[in-house]
């Protein structure tokens, strides 16, 4: 998993924050200030502050906190290093006081106490010390919201590699049972129905493994399988498809509309010329209108849907979260399925 940008940015900024204000102050600061000063002050301090900054950040929290759990001791730790450092500058200070203690106020120059220079010493030390673990816990925060996003993204699509998989042998199935039945009649449309059903797969195994495709592509496939469809009844199935609007410039998740015109032949009447199949596909920049009609077949006593729809629905709600509307009307006669996408 590629590693996040975020918390190299978060110390990026931190650090020329803190480079700012050193650089404000040394401006607006009008006392001359000694070779030793800046020595002692801005190099050996300054790396004892930045050791505090990732001892906590890289050792204290991830070792105590993360991984053992042990806040006592953490405190502990904490308290302890604060400490150390702070007196470590404090005899420093003391030991070049002239340097370190002596400073100008009101025209007259004073003495800084070692005590008064040691409690200065470790607010400062302790705004490194809660610093690093605030921007500790922000940097592990967003590193954990990254993960969660990715693991929900790899589940999302896992599911619907499921769901993909379950819908192709869901579809082979019916079409290897039509073509069988044409074998065992044996049909001369046997042959041109298994040629339909090779270019089907194709599309279905080599063609449809993208996040989307085109929408002419998933027309194309709609249309070799209602051609299949077509070959196995004898008295001719009639399907009006209809298409409207910007069909070769727009693009869609692949295998979502199959579901429903596989339905209306598996469920509705096909055979009648007066009450075809409708198909409708209207498409523009922004929505993708589709519909089917079909009379119900009242012999067909089998709940319309089943896997299909079910499996479709669900890859609508994966894919097009709150993107889609689905309508269905069972009507006494006339079962409809309106889809619309905004694409």
């Amino acid at each position: 998993m590629k590693k996040s940008k975020g918390p190299i940015i978060l110390h990026g900024i931190y650090w020329a924050v803190i480079l700012i204000i050193i650089a404000l102050d040394v401006f607006f600061d009008t006392e001359a200030k000694s070779v030793k000063h800046i020595l002692l002050s801005f190099i050996l301090f300054g790396i004892i502050n930045v050791s505090l900054f990732y001892i906590n950040y890289l050792i204290l929290i991830p070792n105590l906190i993360k991984q053992r759990k042990k806040y006592f001791l953490y405190i502990l730790a904490f308290v302890l290093l604060l400490g150390a450092a702070s007196l470590i500058k404090t005899v420093v200070a003391v030991l070049n006081p002239k340097d370190m203690l002596e400073y100008v106020m009101d025209g007259k120059k004073k003495t800084l106490l070692a005590d008064q220079y040691f409690f200065a010493q470790l607010f400062l030390c302790g705004f490194f010390l809660v610093s690093s673990c605030l921007i500790k816990f922000a940097a592990d925060w967003f590193a954990n919201e990254r993960i969660q996003r990715n693991l929900e993204s790899e589940r999302r699509e896992m599911e619907l590699q499921f769901l993909k998989s379950q819908l192709n042998p869901h579809f082979l199935f019916n079409s290897l049972n039509n073509i069988y039945s044409l074998a065992y009649q044996k049909s001369d449309k046997t042959a041109d129905a298994i040629m339909k059903l090779s270019e089907i797969m194709r599309y279905m195994i080599y063609e449809s493994n993208t996040p989307t495709v085109a929408l002419s592509k998933e027309v194309d496939y709609l249309t070799n399988y209602i051609e299949l469809q077509k070959i196995r009844f004898k008295d001719g199935a009639f399907i009006e498809l209809t298409l409207n609007g910007e069909i070769d410039d727009q693009k869609i998740v692949p295998l979502m509309l199959i579901s429903f015109v596989e339905n209306a032949f598996k469920h509705g009447v096909v055979n009648d010329p007066e009450n075809p199949v409708k198909i409708n596909i209207i498409a523009n920049q922004k929505i993708l209108h589709f519909s089917v009609i079909n009379k119900k077949n009242n012999q067909n006593k089998d709940a319309q849907g089943g896997v299909g729809l079910t499996n479709v629905e669900r890859r609508l709600q994966l894919t097009y979260p709150d993107r889609y509307k689905l309508n269905v009307v069972n009507s006494a006669t006339h079962y409809t399925c309106e889809l619309m996408i905004d694409i």
